[in-house]
This record gives C-alpha cells, sequence and structure tokens, in this order.
C-alpha cells in the first residue's frame, strides 16, 4: 500500500513539474522566420527569443492530430489561427515592443512564448 502512494505522489510531482515548473531553453532567432514544430503536445521550440522593433514569421507545422492542436491563440495581438495537419502555417507578427508574449492552443494545454529584448538576449 506504502508504494502505491509513494507512486502516486511521485506522479503528482512530475504532472506539477511538466505542467507548471517546466520552463525549457529559449531559442534565439537569428532570421525573420521561425519554424514552429506542433507534435507530442508542445510546441518545438516553445520559447523564441526576437528582437524589439523587427517583423517575424512564425511558420507553424502541426503534425499532431489532436483537436487541441488544430489553432494557435496570440491573445496579446488578437490572433487566431487555424492549423491544418503537415502544412506549414505562416503567421506575421508586427515589430514587437520589449516584453513577453504568450502563445497557446485554445484550451491553453500547448503553451509557448515570445521573448523579446532590445539586443535580442
Amino acid at each position: 500500500m506504502m508504494i502505491i502512494n509513494l507512486l502516486g505522489l511521485l506522479l503528482i510531482a512530475l504532472i506539477v513539474w511538466w505542467f507548471w515548473l517546466y520552463e525549457p531553453q529559449a531559442v534565439i532567432a537569428d532570421k525573420n522566420t521561425v519554424t514552429v514544430v506542433v507534435d507530442n503536445g508542445t510546441y518545438e521550440p516553445s520559447r523564441i527569443r526576437l528582437l524589439a522593433g523587427q517583423n517575424t514569421t512564425l511558420r507553424f507545422l502541426r503534425k499532431d492530430a489532436s483537436p487541441c492542436a488544430a489553432t494557435v491563440v496570440f491573445a496579446d495581438f488578437d490572433i487566431s489561427e487555424e492549423l491544418q495537419l503537415n502544412k506549414p502555417k505562416d503567421i506575421s507578427l508586427p515589430p514587437l515592443a520589449s516584453g513577453e508574449y504568450s502563445f497557446a492552443c485554445q484550451m491553453q494545454m500547448y503553451r509557448g512564448a515570445l521573448i523579446v529584448n532590445e539586443n535580442g538576449d
């Protein structure tokens, strides 16, 4: 009985870490187009560093057939786009001010962030 309880607590800790505490390393975008692959319940890369004031295009490639993966929402920019399976979808973003901007699926299960700085770091 004790082993089952310990396994349950370990599973709870893993779930908390995965959904609320884990933050992957940010990818620094060195060009104006960044490809984001939607697969296995994640955006890859999920954290993208951008230079403030430049136009950026995010090219989403959906490989995940889950209905949750079908839409990407940028609430800060009032952008909601449908992503077709195995077809790239380009989303052009205006020049952004410094800050952090999130993007997610419509149910907030797939999540990502744009980290925008003056120097791109």
